[in-house]
């Protein structure tokens, strides 16, 4: 189920939400069970067979999963430290691993030896096992508490985190169910605006945006003719602006959904495109995809504690495996490989900076410099789409990546912009579309916007968000920001005609 659909919206969300509030007088597992269930029917609403509307086997899928993990935990967390506590870690590692890498990169390896496999990725399959592999480290080092199998499948299941995130932490949201509730109205509030922030990111903006962005990809994917240096750059700009706000867009109605229950998540986007870095870029993109690759893949690696050489290999894997995270293939292999560099030499530059004493580059061009670098990775991240798409192949993976770097770069000269002969940027609207980039630099963000209501965990770690001085635009619970709400939903309506897919909805 999409959370920007009438039947998420108007039927599924209002259900789920009145029968929690009915059910706060009874004992409080049985209000888990109600959200383990409505969760569940969550998930099983979306099925590859666009015949049926119910999955039985993909809930049976993830069902399993939280039993087979629920009982390694158990038993992990009974013999922490020991060396049969982190065999049995070992096992259930493997056995997560193994059961995503058939899912997700079998097909693309039978594929490689010129075997035709069709398997159909279940939904969120990639969410799921790093949030209970994380769960096992967790059990093995002692830092997770023994929990009744309803809380746990709570934890895994719970609707608003379940299909992109944000990758939730045991200790950070199951001590939020476990509390009374108080403020109900001001939660249902602030859940609510939020939500309508990302439903018109995403309805508005991001699905606009991919009106621009896709018709240049898909010329430069079907080799008819290179797209000359204006479609190239408008079509990067597009998708990088498209992927900002359908991401953006989707934490936004993750964490609002989740604050219509009273529960705050981690924050899982924060203004990425304002970074001056990219090593801060990756504090503020898909935060907690970065924390778990850090704590469970490159703290385990050495980190940075075995030298130099060895911190610029384990950067290296990190991001290449995370690139790989995202799907099997060599545009996102690409992808990884290209945030790996930039993060070696973000730390290599930072050294020798330090080391000679020299002053940091001016914010404006560290900002402008980091956004080059990150749009550039995004061009074969949009041709992974290609790639895994039900008539795509690597071929035209990598020849839309080709074909839009090499444009962008002048290799195939400057002709064709800002002529007539660019028009299918033209047509698209492309060049005016990459006008609210200014906006993401120059605007607030919803932490921002709601910093006085803590919108999400942790939100004051960053300047920008700790209480200060209100300013006029921040919100506030009265009859005129709730008249902005209602013009935000008018307007998302309005444009409510199609319902399509986030661009993280399937990893």
């Amino acid at each position: 189920m999409l959370f920007n659909s009438y039947t998420y919206l108007l039927i599924f969300l209002p259900i789920a939400l009145l029968g929690f509030q009915l059910l706060q007088r009874v004992p409080i597992r049985v209000a888990f069970g109600w959200l383990v269930l409505v969760s569940l029917v969550f998930y099983g609403w979306w099925n590859p067979d666009a015949s049926k509307p119910w999955s039985p086997f993909y809930v049976a899928l993830i069902l399993g999963s939280c039993v087979g993990n629920y009982f390694f935990g158990r038993y992990i967390s009974g013999h922490k430290h020991t060396p049969i506590g982190k065999k049995i870690l070992t096992v259930g590692v493997v056995a997560n691993l193994g059961l995503l890498g058939y899912y997700k990169y079998a097909g693309f390896l039978a594929g490689l030896m010129g075997v035709e496999l069709h398997i159909v990725l279940p939904l969120a399959i990639s969410f799921f096992t790093f949030l209970q592999i994380a769960y096992l480290v967790d059990a093995y080092r002692g830092e997770t508490e023994e929990y009744h199998f309803t809380d746990y499948l709570l934890f895994v299941t719970f609707f608003p985190h379940l299909i992109a995130g944000p990758l939730v932490h045991h200790k950070e949201m199951m001590p939020q169910f476990g509390k009374k509730r108080s403020g109900r109205s001001l939660d249902l509030s602030i859940g609510l605006t939020i939500l309508a922030l990302g439903l018109f990111k995403k309805v508005v903006l991001a699905d606009n945006l991919a009106l621009s962005a896709t018709p240049i990809f898909s010329l430069a994917a079907s080799g008819l003719r290179p797209p000359t240096f204006g479609e190239a750059w408008a079509g990067a700009l597009s998708y990088t602006l498209q992927l900002y706000f359908d991401f953006s867009g989707y934490s936004d109605m993750a964490i609002g959904s989740a604050r219509l229950f009273g529960i705050r998540f981690p924050l899982n986007f924060h203004s990425p495109y304002k970074a001056v870095s990219v090593v801060e870029f990756w504090r503020r993109w898909h935060m907690t995809l970065s924390r778990f690759l850090r704590d469970y893949l490159y703290f385990p690696l050495g980190g940075n504690r075995k030298g130099k050489a060895r911190r610029y290999l384990n950067l290296m894997l990190t991001m290449v495996l995370g690139g790989i995270w995202h799907g099997a293939g060599f545009a996102f292999l690409l992808w990884g490989f290209l945030h790996g560099l930039y993060l070696c030499l973000n730390h290599a530059w930072a050294a020798f900076r330090k080391k000679h004493n020299l002053a940091p580059l001016p914010k404006p061009l560290a900002i402008a410099l980091t956004f080059l670098a990150v749009l550039i990775a995004w061009v074969p991240f949009k041709a992974g789409s290609f790639e895994h798409g039900t008539s795509g192949s690597t071929a035209q993976a990598i020849t839309a990546t080709k074909n839009i770097l090499a444009a962008m770069f002048g290799f195939n000269g400057f002709h064709g912009w800002p002529d007539n002969s660019a028009y299918v940027a033209k047509d698209a609207h492309a060049f005016r579309a990459c006008l609210w980039l200014f906006v993401i630099w120059l605007a607030p963000n919803t932490q921002e916007f709601l910093r006085r209501y803590s919108p999400a965990l942790d939100v004051g770690a960053f300047d920008g968000n700790r209480v200060g001085p209100r300013r006029w635009w921040q919100w506030r619970p009265t009859g005129m920001w709730f008249a902005f709400t209602l013009i935000l939903l008018i307007i998302t309506i309005a444009q409510f005609d199609k319902v399509s897919e986030f661009i993280y909805f399937q990893f």
